[in-house]
């Protein structure tokens, strides 16, 4: 699709789409999650961002992240966008050495690292992975094989959906066991869970997006990344001596996601680190 010693134009082109879609992003992130319609861009408060501010780089840039209320706009408005030109920059790159691969591909690949962007966006936000994101995600998964010749099969994605969704749906129920046991041990109410449904959903489309084959690593890797998550949360509580309150839910989805990304774009590296060949 591309060539190696052509990518700088594309690169451009690509990162550019990115910030689009990014900006898009942030409007879906600022308005689903409170279950309303999508609207024109606005600010926190409501009131509607000039054309100049429709994206959170310029509206940092000209200096019109604030609404005439003095609600600042949030920085995960820039961020997403530069994030979201990252991403498909990357995946644009993976290209180059798949000669094999269809430029179609590259468009499926667009629409899922779209989704999986405004997926950990509000799941980090508001703890929340939406079927109204969900659902249609799947619709698109399903489409991909019949379009592209590259993938895997159809049965072997639906095997991957479903091993995900046996997996996580196990451990899903796993958590409300243990969270039983201990609330009736402690003799206190306790309402969270390790794994949200929406977790399980999630693993269920990387499974339809990679295949049965390829989720097998992601979900080696998702376990992993979560485990070093909770680490590195742990440290940064007792470094900032806020201390750790048992069973506080930490955000999953997002480990969901890189694992999933990394084995779309780097699947074959990685099963060669993991074999050691």
């Amino acid at each position: 699709m591309f060539t190696t010693g052509s990518l700088l134009v594309p690169s451009i082109i690509v990162g550019l789409i990115g910030i689009l879609i990014g900006g898009v992003i942030n409007v879906l992130a600022d308005d689903l999650p409170r279950r309303r319609r999508p609207s024109l861009p606005h600010y926190p408060d409501d009131t509607p961002r000039p054309f100049i501010a429709w994206l959170g780089i310029t509206a940092y840039l000209f200096r019109k992240h604030e609404s005439p209320n003095g609600i600042e706009l949030s920085r995960r408005h820039p961020l997403t966008e530069i994030g979201t030109a990252a991403l498909l920059i990357l995946a644009m790159l993976s290209l180059t050495d798949d000669p094999l691969m269809e430029p179609v591909q590259f468009v499926f690949w667009i629409a899922y690292l779209s989704i999986f962007m405004l997926i950990t966006v509000i799941d980090l936000e508001h703890r929340l992975i939406l079927f109204v994101v969900i659902i249609p995600s799947y619709v698109i998964a399903l489409i991909d094989p019949f379009v592209t010749t590259h993938g895997e099969t159809l049965g072997d994605n639906l095997l991957g959906a479903l091993m995900g969704f046996v997996v996580f749906f196990g451990l899903y129920i796993g958590g409300f066991v243990f969270t039983h046991v201990m609330a009736t041990v402690q003799k206190r109410e306790i309402n969270e869970v390790a794994f949200g449904y929406g977790d399980v959903m999630l693993i269920a489309l990387s499974g339809l997006i990679l295949g049965w084959r390829s989720l097998i690593f992601a979900m080696f890797i998702t376990v992993f990344l979560g485990a070093l998550g909770a680490i590195v949360y742990l440290i940064a509580r007792n470094l900032s001596r806020r201390g750790y309150s048992m069973f506080t839910p930490l955000p999953y989805g997002q480990y969901i996601v890189i694992a999933t990304v990394l084995m779309m774009l780097y699947a074959n590296e990685i099963a060669y680190a993991i074999r050691g060949y």
